[in-house]
């Protein structure tokens, strides 16, 4: 297996805010990971450090074989584009159309023909299952629908590592079932490694293959989802219940 993600010993602080305390991870390529934890656990601040969004005061991120802190802008920012990121709310460009929404990271793209793009931004959607609403509008799509944009946006660059920031949030439990197997199809078409931060326990139990648990900025628990849910702890089965 190739590791995609390593993160070892890493730490960091705001004043006397201990966030992160010593996280040691490894994500292989291919693998979905989801992280658990409350609010305040220091997920967020976790992502922040593997995009290079924030700087760990101790410890190192190595992505793909390059170590984030030492990269220079022009470096990193050509990495960042190895990684996809799925926001909570989708983050969709509310003025354009879902098509316009998915061109939009290929502008540097500008020596690739239209009809190409064109191809890519159909066989992207249809991935998806939202080929007829190529046309419409953000605010004609329901929330289930505009995560789908999200995530074909996502990957549309076709990206090595997909973050997934609580991709089943404000969905009804349908909806939120579909996303998850789509997490999973995903996961089968492009073989990428994947961190899915989520509180849910259903999304968890579909798109895992692994699960971390972080309580005060550091890792107490790793294992599968059957693993996990059958712990003695009570602390890590209480998001079980």
């Amino acid at each position: 297996m190739e590791t995609v993600v390593e993160i070892e010993h890493l730490k960091k602080s705001f004043g006397n805010n201990h966030v992160l305390n010593d996280i040691n991870l490894k994500i292989e390529r291919g693998e979905n990971m989801v992280v658990f934890g409350k609010s305040g656990s220091g997920k967020s601040v976790l992502i922040k450090c593997l995009v290079g969004l924030l700087e760990p005061d101790e410890g190192k991120v190595v992505i793909l074989g390059n170590e984030i802190a030492k990269l220079p802008t022009e470096e990193l920012n050509v990495l960042r584009k190895k990684i996809g990121f799925l926001f909570q709310s989708a983050a969709l460009y509310d003025s354009m159309t879902v098509r316009e929404n998915l061109e939009f990271p290929l502008r540097d793209l500008k020596k690739k023909p239209q009809a190409e793009i064109d191809a890519l931004v159909l066989e992207t959607l249809t991935s998806v299952g939202l080929e007829d609403a190529m046309d419409k509008m953000p605010s004609e799509l329901s929330g289930g629908m505009r995560k789908r944009v999200g995530l074909a946006r996502t990957l549309i660059l076709k990206p090595e590592i997909i973050l997934y920031d609580e991709p089943t949030t404000g969905l009804d439990p349908i909806t939120s079932k579909e996303i998850s197997q789509l997490i999973l199809d995903v996961q089968k078409k492009y073989n990428a490694a994947s961190i899915i931060i989520t509180h849910d326990v259903e999304c968890a139990r579909i798109t895992a293959n692994r699960m971390v648990v972080i309580k005060e900025g550091q890792c107490i628990a790793q294992g599968t989802f059957n693993e996990l849910s059958a712990s003695t702890d009570k602390w890590v089965s209480s998001f079980f219940k």
